[in-house]
Parts: structure tokens; C-alpha cells; sequence
């Protein structure tokens, strides 16, 4: 088994994580602080080669993989995961149309991110629907060669600020199945009906912006359907193994962070006349803390390298994702139990891993969730 990676993906990581000292460390605070939305940073990240990595070449993007792309995230995620966020969430929803799109929705709707022209986003979430996707209410009516879209979305990344939505909705409420009958729609923001309400006070990932979407009557054209119709909701299942290896891999750039910060506090706080790392209870913390996320590194990278591979990996895209997450926030919290009192404050970045770790748990399907998938897997059950 070769663990290593190439010299192009160390150079990925390298040159990702200069990005990150240079343009993101300096204001992370400051973004967070005042829940703003890193439009400076988003414009950088664009002419660096960092947005929607993974759209292909002909659209502008890098073609990057799986694997890749968690480097990307690890890197971004360990100096500031809001705008880690901001950054790695500018082509959310690019999966369907990369996938089910038409020639026409690629050109319209992938070649504008990685130039940074655009900012799209994935509307799943409802105020009544979460972990169960397939209780969306949001209705989509045909009217001649137009669709009329009804319905609210929640807690949805880039909800205020973004051009374009992949919708899900419900556009054949008769059709027989549980998982049939959801269909995914392009919706522009500046249509007649749309409106967004920025979400504040998160606890954390202040800089990700995050909104209700509500759409009344919405009109958008019958060439804005991506795929068949009615088979919405499967497209949708067929993403979950790359994005809860992504959500994986912000966990292990959180505990990244959180860990490499502890070792550097630890080596210059005083107490007793000694730095607090000659202590045996702090360098148990460390040991475990830099094993933990190793093991959590390990398993994410794995999970990304079989999705590139083509694999049905979905039972190891839920360990990662579980596992990544758990990590992230059991590192954290050791990260401020170092820190003692200055871990508290915003005086330091650990703080704000602390917060920021516990969306890991919670979004691309929670823990409860993954834990769920994987038992179903291992007893060979379906949905």
C-alpha cells in the first residue's frame, strides 16, 4: 500500500497552506467576529486557482479529485474554517449539474465560479426537513415552458449572497415511492419572487454565509430542470460519499489547527518556572490529540482516494465523516483545556476552532445519521 502523496499534491498542500498564513490568517478574526463574508479573500482565491477546483478544464475549473480537494479543505480548514468555507462552498450544487446537466446549464452555470463571476449554492434543507430529505416540501409546478417553484429552504451556505441554487423540489407529488417524484432546479436569485434573510448569530463559521430562502411563485424556464424528472432526490444520494468525505476533511484541517496551535502555546507557556509541554498531563493531551488526527487523516484520505477510484464507498464515507467530526471537536476542546483561561478569548484561534468544530457534527447529515448508514451497511440492509 503506498500511503504517499504525490509531488503534485504536496505541492497542492503547500501551496494552499502559504494562501492560508498569508491572505486568510491575518482577518479571520476579524470576518468572524463581524460575520461578514470574505468577498477580497474569495476574489484572491480565484485568481490563486482555489475555486471550484473540481469543476473540469473545459470549465474553467482544475479538474481536481476528491483527494485533492481534501487537501485543499485540510489546509484552508486549519487556519480558519468560516472562510475555509466561503472558499471550498463557491460551486456547492456544481456536482448535479457536472453530473445530470445539460451542455447549455454547464456552460451557464460551472464556467463563471472558477473565475469567481458567480457564487452557487445547494438548497436541501427545509424549516420541517433535515436529516430526512425526503419530507422537502417545496413544490415546483409546470405551467407551459416554465416552472413555478413554491417553498422554503433553510440554513442554506451562501443563502444572501449567492447567483444561483440547485433546488430540490417536489414536482410529482402522485408518484409512487418514497424516494420518487423530487426534482432539482436551477433558481436564479434575481428572480421575480426570491428572496434570502441572512442568518446570524451561528455559533460558529460566522464567515460562511448562511440564509432562509423563500421563493413565492418563482418562475424559471423548463431548460433549468437538471436531469430526468422526478429523479431528484437519487441524484442527490449519489453525492453524499463525496460531500461527507469533504465535511471529513474539514475536520481534519479543524484538528489541524487546533492541535498544531496547542503544541505552540504549550512550548511557550510558563507556569512553575518551566514551560507547561515538561508536563506529563499536557504531553498525554498532545500524544493524543496529533494521533487522533493522524488516525482521522488516514481514514479520510482512504475515503477520497476510493471515491476517485469509482468505488461504492458509501459505509466508508460515513466512518470518515463520523469519525473526522469527532475528532475535530475532541481536539478543539483539548485545544482550549491547554490553553486554560486564553483559550476563552478570541486572543487566540483555538477559541474559534472550538466553536467552529461542532457544524462538522451536524450538516451532510449528522452523527446520529453516519452511525445509522454504517450499521446499515455492515448488516447489509438497504434504505
Amino acid at each position: 500500500m503506498d500511503f504517499a502523496l504525490s509531488d503534485e499534491q504536496k505541492q497542492i498542500k503547500e501551496e494552499v497552506a502559504r494562501f492560508a498564513e498569508n491572505e486568510i490568517e491575518p482577518v479571520a478574526q476579524e470576518y468572524d467576529v463581524e460575520e461578514k463574508y470574505p468577498w477580497d479573500i474569495i476574489e484572491k482565491a480565484a485568481d490563486a486557482g482555489l475555486l471550484g477546483a473540481h469543476i473540469p478544464f473545459e470549465y474553467g475549473g482544475a479538474d481536481y479529485g476528491n483527494l485533492e480537494s481534501a487537501l485543499i479543505t485540510e489546509e484552508l480548514f486549519a487556519v480558519d474554517p468560516g472562510i475555509g468555507l466561503s472558499l471550498t462552498s463557491t460551486s456547492f450544487g456544481a456536482d448535479a449539474i457536472m453530473e445530470f446537466g445539460t451542455e447549455d446549464q454547464k456552460e451557464r452555470f460551472l464556467e463563471p465560479i472558477p473565475k469567481g463571476d458567480a457564487i452557487m449554492g445547494a438548497a436541501i434543507s427545509e424549516p420541517d426537513t433535515g436529516s430526512d430529505v425526503s419530507s422537502v416540501s417545496t413544490q415546483a409546478e409546470k405551467d407551459g415552458d416554465e416552472w413555478v417553484i413554491n417553498g422554503n429552504k433553510m440554513w442554506i451556505t451562501n443563502g444572501s449572497i449567492g447567483d444561483y441554487y440547485v433546488v430540490l423540489c417536489e414536482t410529482d407529488p402522485d408518484a409512487e415511492g418514497r424516494y420518487n417524484g423530487f426534482s432539482q432546479i436551477v433558481v436564479e436569485a434575481d428572480r421575480d419572487g426570491f428572496e434570502s434573510e441572512k442568518i446570524t448569530g451561528k455559533l460558529g463559521i460566522r464567515a460562511s454565509d448562511t440564509a432562509e430562502l423563500m421563493l413565492n411563485d418563482v418562475r424559471v424556464p423548463e431548460e433549468n430542470l437538471i436531469g430526468n424528472r422526478g429523479m431528484g432526490f437519487l441524484q442527490q444520494m449519489q453525492f453524499f460519499d463525496e460531500t461527507r468525505t469533504a465535511v471529513a476533511a474539514q475536520g481534519v484541517g479543524i484538528a489541524k489547527g487546533a492541535s498544531e496551535a496547542a503544541l505552540s502555546y504549550a512550548q511557550e507557556r510558563e507556569q512553575f518556572d518551566r514551560p507547561i509541554s515538561d508536563f506529563q498531563a499536557i504531553q498525554h493531551k498532545l500524544a493524543d490529540m496529533h494521533t487522533r488526527t493522524e488516525a482521522a487523516r488516514m481514514l479520510t484520505y482512504k475515503a477520497a482516494w476510493n471515491v476517485d477510484q469509482g468505488e461504492d464507498i458509501t459505509q466508508l464515507a460515513s466512518m470518515a465523516k463520523e469519525f473526522g467530526s469527532r475528532v475535530a471537536v475532541d481536539v478543539a476542546n483539548e485545544a482550549v483545556q491547554i490553553h486554560g483561561g486564553a483559550g476563552f478569548v478570541n486572543d487566540f484561534p483555538v477559541e474559534r476552532f472550538y466553536r467552529d468544530a461542532k457544524i462538522t457534527q451536524i450538516y451532510e447529515g449528522t452523527t446520529e445519521i453516519q452511525k445509522n448508514i454504517i450499521a446499515r451497511e455492515l448488516l447489509g440492509k438497504g434504505y
